[in-house]
């Protein structure tokens, strides 16, 4: 049963570009002891974010300027706002959707037009499992066991959020990674921004830890499964089983059967 005392010190931030879907969610909170604030698009949303960190945060998909999964991913990559629970809010009901928006940090998925019992009961789910989540975290660190507090939202390096939006981009989609410029827009920046900020905060192109990454990936694969190489070139986004061998050999030396021949000879016990 919810309570006064389980709710009165929540804060909300709505982020929809529908000024109607603003107040039918407005009206559906004001009927509880929650503080809602409001943003029109996903870079408002984020920025408010950052500056108000509410409890939960109701974000639509499709919105202008900035959609709700750039700034999920954003929210996402950032320290100061990770781990804010994200309520997704669309109109289209389709699976594609729903399995991006839970993939990339989204709590849940919830289709318009809902129910307004079933969204309150929801966000109060979510909001309880954030608060049992973080009481660990507090009791450490009033033990001294915790990492020094994060740092203040002002202090956060933009560049580094949009950095670490596009690495987890890249790791989480090896096998069929969209261009540059479609990363780019993925994280809410441009191609040209993103190459610059990627140099200057990880000392390599993007093309380079793509690169990197893909064989690293094909290294834990070919160590730690039996996957076929012909099907470990493929999941990590080579055409075929030749330019992974290619790849793999000049950057660690061997080609991956052989590679992956050596690792078993040192698991299998002489004699």
């Amino acid at each position: 049963m919810q309570t006064a005392n389980d709710t009165q010190t929540r804060k909300i931030l709505i982020v929809d570009d529908s000024a109607f879907e603003q107040r039918v969610l407005v009206d559906l909170l004001s009927e509880l002891p929650y503080k809602v604030s409001v943003a029109f698009n996903g870079l408002q949303g984020y920025q408010l974010a950052l500056a108000q960190h509410p409890d939960l945060i109701l974000l639509d998909v499709r919105m202008p300027s900035m959609d709700g999964y750039t700034a999920c991913r954003l929210l996402k990559a950032n320290p100061v706002t990770q781990d804010i629970p994200i309520i997704f809010l669309s109109g289209a009901d389709a699976d594609e959707e729903r399995i991006m928006g839970l993939s990339i940090g989204g709590v849940d998925f919830v289709a318009k037009p809902f129910s307004p019992g079933e969204l309150a009961a929801r966000i109060q789910v979510h909001l309880n499992l954030a608060r049992r989540a973080s009481q660990p975290r507090a009791a450490s660190s009033a033990t001294g066991d915790a990492p020094a507090a994060r740092a203040p939202a002002a202090d956060t390096d933009p560049d580094a959020v949009i950095v670490n939006a596009a690495k987890r981009l890249i790791v989480d989609n090896l096998a069929s990674l969209p261009g540059l410029a479609e990363i780019a827009r993925s994280v809410g920046t441009y191609r040209e921004k993103l190459s610059q900020v990627f140099r200057e905060q990880t000392g390599m192109t993007v093309f380079a830890f793509i690169r990197e990454t893909r064989i690293r990936r094909g290294e834990e694969l070919l160590r730690d499964t039996d996957i076929d190489v012909q099907d470990i070139a493929l999941l990590i986004g080579f055409n075929n089983a030749g330019n992974f061998a290619t790849a793999f050999r000049e950057r660690i030396g061997v080609t991956p059967s052989a590679f992956r021949q050596a690792i078993q000879q040192k698991k299998t016990p002489l004699g």
